[in-house]
């Protein structure tokens, strides 16, 4: 009766635009307190080797040239040789004396603000799979991610821009599948901007203008496409994806004021492009994608990733360790530095959740001659801002950094206490589809209370 009368759902929604539109895109109920309000994701594409960055191992130095002491895992990539000691020093900084290895001297001004996590595990030695692990909780099926998990839970604070966006994806290892809605509204979905393959200067949002036909014209026409759906709707069953869609040629009409602006760097001053290290060939790329984010999350974007990657995979160093890491490091160290000193000083750190690492580590056994190979079963992340404690490191990995053995964080785990931060209860953010209830941690993961601040 509703759906046929005049002040039907459907007809609602496609009347005014604000019926269905504002239940699932506006800012919603949380279920619990939230400590952030808004997360970026800076997402190492390849995976950062743990035990040469963030997670100083003395006896894998000590022990350098010996067999590894224990069983490796039952599954592993590759062939791996002996134990292969770190060839950076670590020093300790900041009043928590957490230490870091030379390769981020600018990220270790900031060890005060940062709480590491060198538990994390995961269960998939392979790229694909451990991203899609990372990105969606499943190595396996296609499942939302879990920037699609925060839109949907929590929604966008500001109606002409998506509430997640993702900055330079790689397409390869997941591609689209890391940042899709899958059975989610789609809505959720992340809107990328350029790919991996593109310099951070190239990239722009696509068709973002139309030079043919007015906005005046523009708005009649999406009056006339929303009366016709409107009266459809009105005589049969209305339909989630078809009202999904008529949202997004909205949105996607407002976005073309709003986008153009948030792109242009121009408008920042030559202080800030300094901070981000615009000013430098090797931290341009990364410099901007940073920048670009800050400029989202201070507009109201949900869920911000940016990605450290090219048309390879930027950070898979099975041979050239150190020539690779030297290089990968060098880009991101200063632009990170500087997207934290931005957002403190902005006052936008206390309740934005910085979220940096890949998709697993690398092992203390050597591959080849000076590389490592993949590690799922132990390695470091890092969080900052958001309510999370900085000058923390939680967690541990065994003597050599193969295996997470103290306060174990699983993939699970880690998307649970995230959810948790943003004022989700991990348990109850489902949605039904297929005849069951789905989540982002499936049947498992545990909150890690103990990093809150």
């Amino acid at each position: 009766m509703l759906q046929r009368s005049a002040i039907g759902f459907a007809s609602l929604a496609f009347q005014s635009l604000l019926a269905e539109e504002r239940l699932s895109q506006s800012t919603k109920q949380t279920h619990l307190p939230a400590r952030a309000k808004r997360i970026v994701f800076m997402f190492m594409k390849g995976g950062p080797s743990h035990v040469d960055t963030f997670d100083p191992k003395p006896l894998l130095d000590r022990d350098h040239g010996n067999p590894l002491p224990f069983a490796l895992p039952k599954v592993t990539f590759a062939k791996q040789g002996n134990l292969l000691k770190s060839p950076w020093k670590f020093r300790r900084h900041g009043r928590s004396g957490l230490p870091v290895s030379e390769l981020f001297p600018h990220l270790a001004g900031h060890m005060d603000d940062l709480c590491i996590l060198r538990s994390v595990h995961g269960t998939n030695p392979a790229h694909g799979g451990a991203a899609l692990k990372l990105h969606t909780g499943t190595d396996q099926f296609v499942r939302p991610s879990f920037g699609s998990w925060i839109s949907y839970g929590l929604g966008t604070e500001n109606e002409n821009l998506p509430a997640f966006i993702t900055i330079c994806p790689t397409l390869a290892h997941g591609g689209v599948n890391n940042w899709g809605a899958a059975f989610l509204p789609s809505y959720c979905q992340g809107t990328p901007i350029g790919n991996a393959s593109l310099p951070a200067s190239k990239i722009r949002m696509k068709h973002i203008s139309n030079p043919r036909i007015s906005p005046a014209l523009q708005r009649e026409q999406l009056k006339i496409i929303h009366t016709l759906n409107r009266d459809y709707n009105a005589s049969a069953s209305p339909e989630l994806a078809l009202e999904g869609r008529l949202n997004s040629f909205e949105l996607a009409f407002r976005m073309q004021t709003s986008m153009p602006e948030i792109q242009a760097l121009s408008g920042e001053s030559s202080i800030t492009r300094r901070l981000y290290g615009i000013d430098d060939p090797v931290t341009e790329d990364f410099g901007r994608q940073c920048l670009m984010a800050r400029r989202f999350l201070e507009r109201g974007v949900r869920f911000v990733q940016v990605t450290h990657s090219d048309s390879h995979v930027q950070w898979d160093q099975h041979g050239n360790l150190y020539q690779g890491h030297t290089k990968n490091a060098a880009e991101v160290d200063r632009p990170i530095a500087g997207f934290l000193s931005d957002l403190k000083s902005r006052g936008l750190l206390e309740d934005t959740l910085v979220l940096w690492g890949g998709e697993f580590g690398r092992t203390p056994t050597v591959q080849g001659s000076d590389g490592r190979d993949h590690n799922p079963h132990g390695f470091t992340m890092w969080m900052a801002g958001g309510g999370v404690k900085g000058g923390l490191a939680y967690g541990a990995t065994d003597d050599y950094g193969y295996y997470a053995v103290e306060n174990k964080m699983h993939i699970h785990d880690l998307h649970a206490t995230i959810l948790h931060l943003m004022g989700l209860d991990h348990e109850r953010l489902t949605f039904r589809y297929g005849g069951r209830d789905f989540r982002l941690t499936d049947v498992a993961g545990t909150v890690a209370k103990e990093i809150f601040a």
